[in-house]
């Protein structure tokens, strides 16, 4: 009787055995095919358990969270969702996160680490912390004034601090409210339908995700690369400018919207905005300088994050000479996002100097305890002290005496570029309004606000003066609401 009790003893300790490996196996081997299955719902229950972290614009939340009761239980909301959805993009229930939301998912949902005291122990039971929140370095003025600015129009805006390539805006419109995405019922469903089928794109983040064609904003590069270059070393000297211009090896005749610009010197050239000359220009400096001074501004670049991904803005190095005049203006395949464009005049305002723009300050766990902050970024010398210094001359000309005059501010000085890009088959498409400028007020050592502004539907002329007439008033109430006059 001894012997079948001791098989049955060692026939049921085999079977535990096999039940502790089977269920090892299940828990930690075939853990990550688990929750990953679509079918297991815990992942999703247990995220929703808790309320999401805040993200903060002025020391004060723009997101919340709302207990609705059910099995997913905290819901996000937000407070003036279109002012700022282009920054905290999305937390769908049903369609998951985009751009802070997403960047930033880890802090915001409780699952980063670095939120727990013990993070080994975190690592343990896998259970969330607390979520953290995102402090970004908007500023809550300029947000509002380049919103208002645009008043629902296609179009965009960019600024940044250009000492630290702190963002200080990022506007996009038409715009949409985050809220209509974030739990997971039918009005769900109906809203994701209405807004991707919307041929007016309010989820597409112009600032960042949309590369227009620069039109004559580019003339800063092409005057930096020219400078740089030692192509031009007067700038009130005759340029030698034929007007119209014929494009290098072709028949086609480059012309101006005004008169005046035969032979004009580059100052001249760059306040009335002559096409001829800085199309000749860009030949003059050749394609390599050109391209070099391009990159060096950011475009071509495929790595910039804010920290979610930015659109690469692209300058063509492989173009003919006929190619590289219309380059040079800011047309053929040169594009830019926004955001670029901005970068392009915090460079100017800033000696040559360009950091990459951030827009998380720092972030926090649930009590106020920093967990990271972005600090000084490192930044590189693009151009030359003196071609900045230069540059700022000819910006601020445009400002007193040129296209740019409805950007000017008692009590600071501004520097700008207008611009007004021609686009669609044959250029007949409404000409994109363009204004890019940085502004210091009298009383402060340095620039504090580098600004880009797209409309793209302003109702204007085809000529410069759009740029000057549609864009440059949103960017004198984005520069004012910065420097406080």
């Amino acid at each position: 009787m001894a012997r079948y009790i001791r098989h049955a003893w060692g026939f049921c300790a085999l079977l535990l055995v096999a039940l502790l490996a089977n269920a090892a196996r299940v828990q930690v081997v075939q853990a990550g095919t688990y929750d990953g299955n679509p079918a297991n719902r815990r992942p999703a229950i247990a995220r929703y358990q808790q309320p999401r972290g805040d993200i903060l614009v002025g020391g004060a939340p723009v997101t919340g969270s709302t207990d609705t009761g059910e099995q997913l239980r905290y819901e996000r909301t937000y407070r003036d969702g279109p002012l700022y959805a282009p920054v905290t993009g999305f937390a769908s229930q049903k369609y998951g996160t985009s751009l802070l939301e997403s960047a930033e998912d880890g802090v915001l949902s409780g699952s980063d680490p670095m939120l727990s005291l013990f993070p080994l122990w975190h690592d343990v039971t896998r259970r969330p912390s607390p979520g953290g929140n995102v402090v970004t370095t908007l500023n809550r003025g300029a947000q509002q004034a380049a919103y208002q600015g645009l008043r629902g129009r296609k179009g965009a805006v960019a600024a940044i601090e250009p000492a630290t390539g702190r963002v200080l805006a990022l506007v996009s419109t038409p715009s949409y409210d985050p809220a209509a995405l974030s739990g997971n019922s039918e009005a769900t469903a109906s809203a994701w339908e209405r807004l991707n089928h919307d041929p007016e794109k309010p989820m597409l983040n112009r600032a960042v995700l949309q590369t227009y064609p620069p039109g004559s904003t580019f003339k800063v590069v092409t005057a930096a690369a020219a400078l740089d270059a030692g192509v031009v070393t007067d700038l009130d000297a005759a340029t030698r400018s034929p007007d119209p211009y014929r494009l290098p090896g072709t028949r086609t005749r480059l012309v101006n919207e005004g008169d005046g610009c035969r032979d004009a010197s580059v100052r001249e050239a760059f306040t009335w905005s002559c096409n001829t000359v800085f199309a000749k220009l860009g030949v003059d400096v050749g394609v390599a300088n050109m391209s070099a001074t391009a990159q060096a501004f950011g475009f071509n670049d495929r790595r910039l994050r804010i920290p979610f991904p930015v659109s690469p803005s692209t300058f063509d190095p492989q173009v003919d000479k006929a190619q590289l005049a219309l380059s040079s203006i800011g047309q053929y395949n040169t594009r830019a996002t926004p955001l670029q464009m901005a970068m392009v005049a915090a460079a100017v305002a800033d000696g040559g100097r360009l950091r990459a723009p951030y827009l998380v300050e720092r972030t926090t766990r649930r009590g106020g305890e920093t967990l990271l902050g972005d600090g000084v970024r490192p930044d590189r010398q693009v151009m030359r002290p003196s071609t900045a210094l230069r540059l700022r001359e000819l910006m601020t000309d445009v400002v007193r005496e040129g296209t740019g005059t409805n950007a000017a501010i008692p009590g600071a000085t501004v520097g700008g570029k207008t611009g007004t890009a021609q686009h669609g088959l044959g250029n007949s498409g409404v000409p994109y309004a363009w204004f890019v400028s940085w502004a210091q007020a009298d009383a402060d050592p340095e620039p504090k606000v580098a600004v880009a502004v797209v409309v793209e539907d302003a109702a204007a002329n085809r000529g410069e003066i759009s740029g000057g007439g549609d864009a440059a008033p949103i960017a004198k109430e984005v520069m004012r609401a910065v420097l406080g006059l």
